[in-house]
């Protein structure tokens, strides 16, 4: 791709954007790891909740959906729509808890919940594994995405390739910490959203718009193909049905996956701490699930069905949506999609570094290796590790093949350690074994499933069979491990339960021990908050699916189900409790 003048200042005054942005709060973020890694605690709803978008809006994503709807059509997607029933259970059974538990990382509130050696360990053993071998799959894969889009449009090796994108992230990450990440991520999402929006226009045209784009794809595939089905059908070559059933009715509760785990956690629980209070934690969740499942998909979507017309002899099909952008773009747009890509490359990788840098820090070398030096003290570790973790992704990518297959993978690993990260809020009987053995379970079955019996994560089938193996052998090992050890101290207990105040029933027993009155709740106005969330944004995703598609009278149906849905969780959230 040759780029005109006009490309390239697009992308320098974006560079100098978020360089200016980064200077601006060097001060801000330098005082304590408090402002560091939660910004003070000071955020509103809407900046907390679109800082979460960005995240989860990375360099990998429109590649990653491109290689999804390339193999299994629309309904592949389901790989991650599913995670929205996820993601409505932090908004009503968990945005508040994790706000008004006061903790600076979802790590240390391990040491909340549990006490004693057993809950020292977990909480050092999660912060190392999530920190460091974790974190660096997640970077390198968007690393990995970031990689091949230069590599297409500037033919830049991957060697130079991985050192830009560590040297332009680092500067304004390490100087501003959570502060700078989350105001970038403002500027980030609106460019990355509106580049990815031109593109789609550009491709769409291409193919004379949508009713030429499905003529093709007949011409190509056959009358009687799925692939712009919005669920699969029974036989179909484009999504097995097994797949399809674990995705709705296992993965989402049962697989830890970052920015979707069971109950809340990692980044999106970094940003619920950043929030002002428990009304902004459950706000800024909410509008992170609107925005991410239901306004993101449709310009990544129809851009991945155009490559299959333009390019169907592709074999790395993620590529195509970089093609699009190489043959499609006239002068000063390339430049303008390029800072978009930038920018949703830079959104994701500086959070995960702050992210990772948080565990690190906070939850290993604060609390276990330096425990009494100052802030300031922390503040500098807390940056070098940021270098640190930045280098080591930058390694890790030279040997990552796909994307997409990454996602799998870490899925599959994740598996049956989901429904211990639920509970734990809501049954006092859960105690630090119960997520030691379940974190160690889900991994060696993982393992041995796909790499001693050959289990192929990465073949839908294949990937069902995995997954459910994995979550019923977890869940049998960590209930057993659960009851052959003692609970937690009532001591440890009562401390949790009279300052998270969680509800429901399931925390009686020490509820008639507490010498404080802690009002009783019940999540019957949760439950229906949760399920009307899924039918909003379910019905916002699928209406303007089917109204873009050309089928006007059910996409008008299916969005006005999405309003009574809307106005179902306003009447809810009037009656839902905060403390703070």
């Amino acid at each position: 791709m040759q780029l005109h003048w006009l490309d390239w200042v697009f992308i320098f005054l974006y560079f100098l954007l978020s360089i200016y942005v980064g200077l601006r709060f060097t001060k801000k973020a330098s005082t304590s790891i408090a402002d560091y890694f939660v910004s003070g605690r000071s955020m509103p709803w809407w900046l907390a909740g679109t800082s979460m978008v960005a995240t989860t809006f990375a360099a990998d994503t429109p590649l990653a959906v491109t290689g999804l709807v390339a193999m299994n059509g629309i309904a592949g997607n389901w790989l991650w729509w599913n995670f929205l029933m996820s993601g409505m259970l932090t908004v009503f059974f968990y945005a508040r808890l994790w706000r008004r538990a006061g903790v600076l990382t979802d790590v240390e509130f391990t040491e909340l919940r549990y006490g004693g050696k057993p809950a020292a360990f977990l909480r050092c053993f999660r912060a190392l594994y999530l920190a460091i071998p974790i974190n660096c799959i997640i970077m390198s894969w968007v690393l990995l995405a970031m990689i091949k889009i230069l590599g297409v449009t500037l033919s830049i090796n991957k060697i130079y390739a991985v050192l830009i994108c560590i040297g332009v992230t680092l500067i304004y990450t390490t100087l501003s910490g959570l502060w700078g990440i989350i105001f970038t991520d403002l500027i980030q999402f609106v460019i990355a959203m509106s580049g990815s929006v031109i593109l789609m226009f550009f491709a769409l045209n291409k193919v004379d718009g949508v009713s030429g784009l499905k003529v093709k794809l007949i011409e190509q595939y056959g009358a009687d193909n799925s692939i712009l089905n919005f669920f699969p059908t029974i036989g179909s070559e484009w999504m097995p049905l097994s797949a399809f059933l674990v995705y709705i009715g296992v993965q989402w509760w049962a697989s830890w996956y970052p920015g979707s785990e069971p109950g809340g956690g990692g980044y999106v629980a970094q940003r619920m701490f950043s929030a002002k209070n428990e009304k902004h934690s459950l706000l800024a969740t909410l509008w992170f699930n609107i925005a991410h499942y239901a306004i993101r998909p449709w310009p990544w979507i129809l851009v991945a069905l155009v490559t299959l017309v333009l390019y169907p002899n592709l074999e790395d099909k993620e590529s195509g949506y970089i093609l699009a952008m190489v043959d499609l773009l006239p002068r000063g747009f390339a430049g303008l999609l390029l800072a978009a890509f930038a920018a949703a490359f830079m959104s994701t990788m500086s959070t995960m570094l702050n992210w990772g840098s948080s565990y690190f820090v906070n939850d290993f070398y604060k609390r276990f290796i330096k425990p009494e030096e100052n802030e300031k003290h922390y503040v500098v570790v807390s940056k070098v590790s940021t270098v640190f973790l930045m280098i080591l992704a930058g390694l890790c990518s030279m040997i990552m093949d796909t994307i997409s297959g990454a996602w799998m993978l870490l899925m599959a690993i994740g598996a049956g350690t989901g429904l211990v990260l639920i509970l734990r809020w809501f049954w006092w009987r859960i105690n630090a074994w119960s997520e030691i053995s379940s974190m160690i379970a889900s991994f060696i079955i993982a393992v041995i499933l796909q790499n001693v019996i050959g289990l192929n994560a990465g073949e839908p089938k294949q990937f069902a069979l995995v997954m459910l193996l994995t979550v019923l052998g977890t869940t049998i090992i960590w209930l057993i491990v659960t009851y052959l050890t003692k609970p937690e101290a009532d001591t440890v207990l009562l401390k949790f339960y009279e300052k998270v105040q969680p509800g429901g029933n399931l925390w009686k027993p020490i509820a008639l021990k507490s010498e404080i009155t802690v009002e009783k709740k019940s999540l019957y106005n949760d439950f229906i908050g949760w399920f009307s969330g899924c039918v909003l944004v379910y019905s916002l995703l699928f209406g303007v699916g089917k109204l873009i598609l050309g089928y006007t009278y059910s996409g008008v149906i299916i969005l006005f189900i999405g309003l009574l849905s809307g106005y179902i969780i306003y009447k809810i959230f009037k009656n839902l409790s905060f403390i703070s």
